[in-house]
């Protein structure tokens, strides 16, 4: 009878110990999933504008297209959400910051408005944001 006990307690606690570094190695795995560094997080990251700007473009936009009077109230919600997605697609949150900011700078006029309007990046910038916005449009506005 002892015997049997000794054998039960002994099968017990090798299936408690198999149970144990099972456990043990898959926290590893987890742990070392969740610690490796991962490019689509970076990208993610990288395109994420903050809330504060999403709203106010989707506000202007929908301002833009006709407000939230009558049918298209959804419609231009919903289409001017879709448009800064695409734009955060094509353009990082620093990026499109300098393009909104020489946009609206580069009509300051004479030479203090030179600043903003001359410099090669700024020409850049504004031209690439133009592109995203165009293409942001034929996207999300289909009509």
């Amino acid at each position: 009878m002892l015997d049997s006990i000794f054998t039960l307690l002994l099968e017990h606690s090798t299936l408690m110990n198999k149970k144990l570094i099972l456990s043990i190695g898959l926290s590893f795995l987890i742990t070392g999933c969740a610690t490796t560094p991962d490019q689509s997080i970076e990208t993610v990251k990288k395109h994420d504008y903050p809330t504060r700007d999403r709203v106010e473009y989707v506000f202007n936009c929908i301002a833009k297209h006709g407000g939230l009077e009558g049918s298209k109230a959804y419609i231009n919600q919903y289409a001017c959400g879709c448009k800064i997605d695409k734009i955060a697609e094509m353009l990082t949150f620093e990026e499109y910051e300098s393009a909104r900011t020489f946009s609206y700078l580069k009509k300051t006029p004479g030479e203090n408005g030179a600043v903003f309007r001359d410099p090669e990046q700024s020409k850049d910038l504004r031209s690439r944001l133009k592109e995203a916005d165009q293409y942001a449009e034929s996207q999300c506005f289909v009509m």
